[in-house]
């Protein structure tokens, strides 16, 4: 029994020994432009998912969905977010899908996840993930305004979705220099 028992161990060992010499030697790519593997997604999203569930508090939201709130929420979603995560008129942020794993296109697919976990996220971020940590730049009610605005993207009242719109006008082209 005991010779068996030192097999397990002696196993474990060689293969985490043998997963520490695979990721310091280089030889798992870490490439942007290419999608993670089915192996390292689930692994990675479980990671995720499951840190999230264990830390984020159980809080509840203090911001009323609003008109006036989520046109607030609107503009610190354009400010700080929209780059990433698109608008109503480019769903599919360009930026957004150079990431892997792509990042999520809140027009196209609006988050469903609870606002308290929406709230850790937003605030904290995603280690090794393009997400940052917003709770560095917005105060606690600036990171519940954008998580009432996204937990209504998918039902916006007409002046959020105002002051989602690209303002003013891309600038006009140097004029010719003058013939002399």
């Amino acid at each position: 029994m005991r010779g068996f028992l030192y097999g397990i161990v002696f196993t474990i060992v060689v293969l985490l020994a043998g997963g520490f010499f695979y990721l310091k030697k280089g030889y798992m790519n870490t490439q942007a432009d290419i999608p993670p593997g089915a192996i390292e997604r689930k692994l990675a999203m479980g990671a995720v998912d499951a840190s999230t569930e264990r830390h984020a508090p159980e809080a509840k939201n203090p911001i009323a969905a609003t008109e006036q709130n989520l046109a607030e929420g609107a503009r610190l979603y354009l400010n700080h977010c929209a780059g990433c995560h698109g608008i109503p008129s480019n769903r599919e942020s360009q930026f957004g899908k150079s990431f892997n794993p792509p990042v999520p296109q809140f027009f196209s697919d609006a988050p469903d996840m609870p606002e308290n976990e929406n709230f850790y996220i937003t605030k904290h971020g995603i280690r090794f993930s393009g997400m940052p940590a917003w709770g560095t730049t917005l105060n606690e009610t600036q990171i519940w305004m954008l998580v009432t605005f996204l937990s209504n993207v998918d039902k916006l009242p007409p002046s959020a979705l105002k002051e989602l719109e690209p303002t003013g006008t891309a600038p006009a082209a140097p004029a010719a220099p003058a013939a002399r």
